[in-house]
Order: structure tokens, then C-alpha cells, then sequence
């Protein structure tokens, strides 16, 4: 998704999801081998391994243990919503980006799942499988002055808070490619590309996602009591999101009326703290 950085395993497991999603991997095919998936991602064979063992846990691929390459499941888990957030957003956004005018709003505490799922139709486009003469892209995130409802040290705020700074990083860093591989895209298929962030002054209970205006994607931000260890050594413990596992419920125009109600309603909502209490956000 961006050469200047080594992806992550999750990166790595969105970007096969996204494939097998889209139909590119059908159920039975062999994956490439985990030094061909290494040399493509730019990755250590680790990374690929953790990535394999992700999909498998999500019955995605099996025969992950064995020698050989896994293969993707003969029989995949069920496509009914509602799905894992990182399951089911990309191939909507695949989806969304063959239009020819693409409109993506967000409300969610940082770009991260949206970072990873879009990674699937930017490789479309770049194979030259899909092409949008524009993609405008708005999301709203928490200002950085706010004092956030999650995450949160376990043991309190104090006045030099790491957990508000590991936000912070996290959420300036997943925008910043977010913006950068979209971006790209202008000076590579000379599409007109817009991305624009505001800052919202409270923390979102839910992340929501607005494609074209036809659908809406909403899950619910699930807190749990966590530890992560950071590289200066210290153990945070906190009470985080669980983002990219929460269960994303759609709702689409024209099917039914309370789903039609819904997507409206939500766009309403979005476009009224746009234009209201949300202020500029720069990532730095």
C-alpha cells in the first residue's frame, strides 16, 4: 500500500481477504507460496505466517499448518450481514469505487479499517479492472484537544498521557497513507482525487461509512481492558476498541423503506457536523 513503510500482517491478511472477496481467489485455489507473498508485500516470511493463520481463523484458508501453500476454503463463511468490520468493508468499497463518481464519508476514532480495506480497489484500479474519473473522500476523526471517552489508561488519565499519545500517532499515521495512496492516484491514472479530514469534538460511540451515497455501513466500537507493550518498554494498559473486529450492519437505498430512512438519515447526520461543529484537522 505504501513502499516507504513495511506493511503489517493485518495489511497483508486485508489485502488476501480483499482478493478472495473479490472473487480473484475462488474457493480451492492455492495461495502463492509464503516466499512469493513476502517478496510481494515487501514483508518477513513471520509476517506472511501471521497473516495465513488470521484467515484461517476467519475459515478463509485451509491447510495453513501443512507444507504446502493453503488453499482458500471450498466452502467460505457465509456472506450475510452482519460481518467483521475488516471482512466486510472492502468488498463494498470494491464495489463502490466502479462507479464512476466515488463519494466515501467516515465518522470512526482513526482511519485504520478504511486504511486497509481500500487497499483492495486502489489494486484494481492500478490492474486497470475498474476506473473512477473521481473519488472524493470526507472523514471526520477526533480532534487531538478533546479528551477522549476510549482509550483510556485503566488507572486514569494523567496530564502526560501515553495512551492519548499512542492514539494520537496512530490516528495522524493510518490518515496520512490513507491520503497518500489515494492521492497517488492522480498523478498515476490522472483521476481527481479528493481527501479531506475535519475534526470532530467528541469521541464517535460507532464508525459509520457512507458510500455514494447509497449505503450505509455502521458497527458499534466494542471497549475492552487490553496491555500493549510500546517501544520504550512500558506496558499501557487501557480499556481499547476492538475496531476492525465489530460487526458492520448495512443498509442500502432501495431496500425497504427503513433501510432507505437509515441511509438518508445518516447522510443528514454526517453532512450536519461537516458543516457545523467539526473544525479543520491537519495530520502532523
Amino acid at each position: 500500500m505504501n513502499g516507504s513503510r513495511r506493511q503489517t500482517p493485518q495489511e497483508v491478511a486485508a489485502a488476501l481477504r480483499g482478493r478472495i472477496g473479490a472473487g480473484d481467489l475462488q474457493p480451492g485455489d492455492r495461495l502463492p507460496t509464503q516466499a512469493e507473498l513476502a517478496e510481494e508485500f515487501g514483508v518477513e516470511r513471520g509476517a506472511v505466517r501471521e497473516a495465513l493463520r488470521i484467515l484461517h481463523a476467519e475459515q478463509l484458508l485451509t491447510n495453513v499448518s501443512k507444507g504446502s501453500p493453503p488453499r482458500v476454503a471450498e466452502v467460505p463463511p457465509p456472506r450475510e450481514w452482519p460481518q467483521p468490520a475488516m471482512l466486510g468493508l472492502a468488498p463494498r468499497l470494491t464495489e463502490a469505487f466502479s462507479a464512476p463518481h466515488v463519494s466515501i464519508d467516515a465518522a470512526c476514532l482513526t482511519a485504520r479499517t478504511l486504511m486497509l480495506a481500500v487497499g483492495e480497489p486502489v489494486r484494481l484500479i492500478h490492474e486497470g479492472r475498474i476506473r473512477p474519473e473521481s473519488i472524493d473522500v470526507r472523514i471526520l476523526l477526533p480532534s487531538r484537544a478533546i479528551a477522549l471517552a476510549f482509550p483510556v489508561p485503566v488507572e486514569g488519565r494523567s496530564e502526560d498521557d501515553p495512551v492519548h499519545q499512542r492514539w494520537l500517532v496512530q490516528r495522524n499515521a493510518q490518515g496520512y497513507v490513507l491520503r497518500h495512496n489515494l492521492r497517488a492516484l492522480r498523478s498515476s491514472h490522472g483521476i481527481d482525487v479528493r481527501v479531506t479530514f475535519r475534526a470532530l469534538p467528541f469521541t464517535p460511540p460507532v464508525k459509520l461509512y457512507l458510500l455514494n451515497g447509497a449505503e450505509a455501513l455502521i458497527a458499534y466500537y466494542m471497549i475492552a481492558r487490553r496491555e500493549e507493550a510500546v517501544e520504550s518498554g512500558v506496558t499501557l494498559d487501557m480499556y481499547d476498541t476492538l475496531g476492525t473486529e465489530s460487526l458492520l450492519f448495512s443498509f442500502a437505498k432501495g431496500a425497504g423503506e427503513r433501510d432507505t430512512a437509515f441511509v438518508e438519515q445518516s447522510q443528514k447526520w454526517f453532512d450536519a457536523l461537516w458543516e457545523t461543529i467539526t473544525t479543520d484537522l491537519t495530520l502532523s
